[in-house]
């Protein structure tokens, strides 16, 4: 196992849990926890570019980086690829789910549908949440649910406790690995694929944002719509999420789609809507 701890506490603690789970040989990367930040600690693709470069190389099973406090868990398959922060939640809620005998799972709105089909399979129930570990936590409680998280890599298991955490994440998913007895980019391939396109469009001061996700659940009112946290469109599979920020005048626009290049057409169509909108 590679492990990139970008100079934090993980640097400490993901070692000796590794050693402590039996992991024969562990090459650190960046696990000296200085606080001194080796790369953005935002474990996202375009900075994992060292580990990615060690796995490419082979002779690993697989790489785990987390960020400074531990709570987000990004793993990289043997051969170099992402297995994708979205996806961390999906296969351990898989071995979870396995393990039970199904349950209830909640995820944000903003993160994958994978873990909807992963829970559904498994005969149990999953429930949206809005954005936020507190929300999650609290929608957790209410249905039972027996995982859950985010999709930016954070695994609440309420058997241990109600937070975010890699430590936990990363236990679960070695087991999981190991008991499959497939390799990690096998293990990957064996989910649904989606690919999320990230988006925002700017707006003047003088715009109501509000009035604007209002008038957008209008114009889609025949489709299935959640308005918990802005507003959430479905399309069959597809999905788009709106969100306005908090602190500028911008609406966030999340798209998951089974291609880069449909869900980049459907965040832009989304896009032309609010444009329209703006512009009557």
């Amino acid at each position: 196992v590679v492990v990139d701890a970008v100079n934090s506490s993980g640097g400490l603690a993901v070692p000796q849990l590794l050693a402590a789970l039996g992991v024969e040989t562990v090459e650190k990367l960046h696990c000296e926890p200085t606080g001194d930040f080796a790369h953005n600690p935002e474990p996202l693709p375009e900075n994992l570019r060292d580990i990615a470069k060690v796995l490419e190389k082979g002779g690993f099973d697989l790489g785990i980086v987390v960020d400074p406090d531990v709570d987000r868990l990004a793993l990289v398959s043997e051969n170099g690829e992402m297995f994708g922060e979205e996806y961390t939640l999906v296969a351990v809620a898989d071995y979870v789910l396995k393990e039970n005998g199904g349950g209830n799972t909640v995820s944000n709105l903003s993160s994958t549908r994978a873990l909807r089909d992963v829970t559904e399979k498994h005969g149990g129930t999953y429930t949206a949440a809005a954005v936020g570990e507190v929300n999650v936590v609290t929608k957790m409680k209410e249905t039972g649910a027996i995982i859950g998280g985010e999709g930016n890599g954070g695994i609440i298991l309420p058997e241990l406790h109600y937070g975010r955490d890699a430590l936990v994440g990363i236990a679960l998913f070695l087991t999981h690995l190991a008991k499959s007895g497939l390799k990690m980019s096998r293990l990957r391939n064996s989910y649904p694929s989606y690919f999320i396109s990230k988006n925002k469009i700017e707006l003047t001061p003088d715009i109501d944002t509000d009035q604007v996700l209002v008038q957008m659940h209008k114009r889609y009112a025949k489709q299935p719509v959640n308005t918990i946290d802005g507003v959430k469109i479905e399309f069959g599979k597809e999905w788009v999420h709106l969100r306005k920020s908090n602190t500028e005048p911008i609406i966030r626009i999340y798209a998951e789609s089974d291609s880069n290049a449909t869900a980049d057409h459907l965040a832009q169509k989304i896009i032309a809507d609010i444009k329209e909108i703006i512009n009557q």
